[in-house]
């Protein structure tokens, strides 16, 4: 049996996910939550094999971050968000937060379902609408300011500044681990290996002042 915890704002969805994931008798609902907070306090005693998030009119680039706090704070999740429109996320960032899979709010209750039991087995999943956004903005040139997060630039003032991993987690008030989540994206965002690169493209952006 597949213990699946479900989580969205609106109390109307969060019971209609749950009867989609009840029609499957291998599946079923161990609890349910109104947001990542109270998924946070809940999940470590509910001991869910899959948590499925509906994000869908309710986004915000920062439920990443929450997410990854969620995982070191508790144990790895298969977690599967549903969003309302594919292209407004960020699949590169929302992967590396510990996302397994990604469906939008258009996706039929058997599309939901499978992909629960796949993620529960170890699979990643995504929509095909997913996997062509990944194929075109590989060829797509972004402007790197533009892209990065408010809390992206202002990791990248402190690494400006010399402040190492450590010294970031404490002035910002979150882990290590949650600093290099947030050196990876900037790494990847500004085409750049090491530290001193993004140092350097930051002060020719405009992003460091020195």
């Amino acid at each position: 049996m597949i213990r699946v915890m479900v989580v969205a704002t609106s109390p109307v969805v969060r019971a209609g996910l749950s009867t989609v994931v009840t029609t499957n008798p291998r599946l079923t609902v161990v609890g349910s939550a109104s947001d990542l907070d109270v998924l946070a306090i809940e999940v470590g005693q509910l001991q869910a094999d899959v948590v499925l998030v509906d994000l869908s009119g309710n986004f915000q680039q920062a439920v990443w971050e929450k997410l990854l706090v969620i995982q070191e704070q508790q144990y790895p999740l298969a977690t599967i968000v549903i969003v309302e429109e594919l292209d407004s996320i960020d699949l590169e960032t929302a992967l590396r937060s510990g996302i397994r899979g990604i469906l939008p709010s258009t996706s039929t209750e058997s599309e939901i379902v499978a992909a629960v039991e796949a993620i529960a087995f170890g699979l990643l999943v995504l929509h095909p609408d997913a996997v062509e956004l990944l194929s075109i903005r590989e060829k797509v040139v972004t402007n790197p300011v533009q892209s990065l997060t408010p809390r992206e630039i202002e990791v990248l003032g402190m690494l400006g500044s010399g402040l190492g991993n450590k010294a970031i987690a404490k002035r910002l008030h979150i882990s290590e681990h949650t600093v290099k989540f947030h050196l990876s994206s900037i790494f990847q965002k500004l085409t750049v290996s090491s530290r001193t690169e993004a140092v350097a493209v930051g002060v020719r952006l405009g992003l460091i002042m020195l």
